[in-house]
């Protein structure tokens, strides 16, 4: 048994695993178990956590509290749910497909990484622009992403979305990230191919990332400074606030246990699920994403994760790419003032910074209708603007 155990209580990186969180936070000890003891913590988890959904019977509860680690369950799980998904009562599922080309593939990237991807376009015109979607912590681009992908195929563009290696239907252990920069280069590998084909070449081309998808868009402009014609960033993870960066003697020793134990999930301490979503009832129907992640950190993920703000925050000035950013001003999960820094030192005039009043982290999900509708008003009147420009 493998147990390393610290009292470190005035740490403030803290543990948050939500799907659509960008942040990993440790909070006061490390408490590293055992892959016995893992399986025991899991089952416990299971039981104590496990809701009944509604619509959901023995057989598929049964696929649900399924260990989804590797693909094929998580695969199995989302066959066997993707019906009852698309039936939530909630405003995303609402808008139709009609008149959109939809489209579901795995292709193996030059890694051998089996890659889910997933593509929505308007059926009877050539799309104002492509939309690459960078989705949040432990999420997918096959739940909620589903609605948003259609909202902006049905204003004329074409959107394209996958889920990284080890997360949602992609290959991989489940949210597992042994590089962050090779999760991007993997995200580049993709989304490049895309842009090539003959297509969509001439289209303008734009990013949008959700939370830790904002890293992510911001490490690929970082990596192609010319390569995008603009980012839309969603409450984006892209520095830790000053009062929740560990010690930098806390963060080698982590280091150090990360070279032994990467693959480990950490005991949090605290949870702020609670913070995502504003509406109770919007927050309930995330537990439908079933192939989210929903377990403890691993602590190579959470270790990439803070290097990867460390990096993007000492690199704000060099952002240059039109950008428009979203932010909640009650978000508690990615801290709006991140968002107001990115705003500040960004390298480029051409920016847009958008703060909804009382709002939480997820603007597009757990929002009241009136914000979610404003919100993707904003988004489509900014891809308007811009993808005009950039034709011109």
């Amino acid at each position: 048994m493998i147990k390393i155990h610290k009292a470190l209580s005035h740490i403030k990186l803290y543990s948050h695993y939500h799907p659509f969180n960008g942040l990993l936070l440790l909070n006061s000890g490390l408490h590293f178990i055992s892959r016995k003891e893992e399986e025991k913590e899991g089952k416990r988890l299971i039981s104590s956590t496990s809701m009944k959904l509604e619509g959901v019977d023995d057989k598929l509860q049964k696929i649900l509290d399924a260990n989804m680690d590797e693909v094929p369950a998580r695969r199995h799980a989302r066959e066997a749910f993707k019906d009852i998904q698309l039936g939530i009562d909630h405003i995303l599922f609402k808008t139709p497909s009609d008149g959109l080309k939809i489209k579901e593939s795995y292709e193996v990237n030059s890694n051998g990484i089996e890659i889910f991807c997933k593509s929505w376009l308007p059926e009877a015109s050539k799309p104002k622009a492509a939309v690459f979607y960078c989705h949040g912590y432990g999420d997918t681009c096959s739940f909620f992403f589903e609605g948003i992908a259609r909202k902006l195929a049905s204003s004329g563009y074409g959107v394209f979305a996958m889920d990284y290696p080890g997360f949602g239907l992609s290959e991989g252990l489940h949210c597992y990230i042994p590089s962050f920069d090779e999760l991007v280069d993997d995200v580049i590998e993709h989304y490049s191919k895309i842009k090539e084909n003959p297509e969509f070449r001439s289209l303008p081309s734009f990013l949008f990332g959700q939370s830790m998808g904002g890293a992510v868009v911001l490490k690929m402009h970082l990596k192609q400074p010319n390569a995008w014609d603009g980012a839309i960033l969603v409450a984006p993870m892209c520095k830790i606030a000053d009062d929740m960066v560990p010690p930098k003697w806390l963060t080698k020793i982590l280091i150090g246990m990360a070279s032994v134990l990467p693959k480990h999930k950490l005991v949090p301490q605290k949870d702020l699920a609670e913070a995502a979503f504003r509406e109770p009832k919007k927050k309930d129907q995330a537990a439908y994403n079933v192939i989210a992640y929903k377990d403890k950190p691993r602590l190579l993920t959470a270790l990439e994760m803070l290097k990867t703000t460390e990096e993007i925050e000492r690199r704000l000035e060099e952002v240059s790419l039109p950008l428009l950013i979203l932010h909640g001003e009650a978000d508690t999960v990615t801290d709006p003032s991140v968002s107001k820094a990115l705003y500040e030192k960004a390298n480029c005039s051409n920016k847009t910074l958008k703060l909804y009043k009382d709002a939480y982290h997820s603007l597009l999900e757990g929002e009241p209708d009136e914000t979610i509708v404003q919100v993707f008003d904003d988004i489509i009147s900014w891809l308007d603007k811009h993808s005009f420009k950039v034709e011109t």
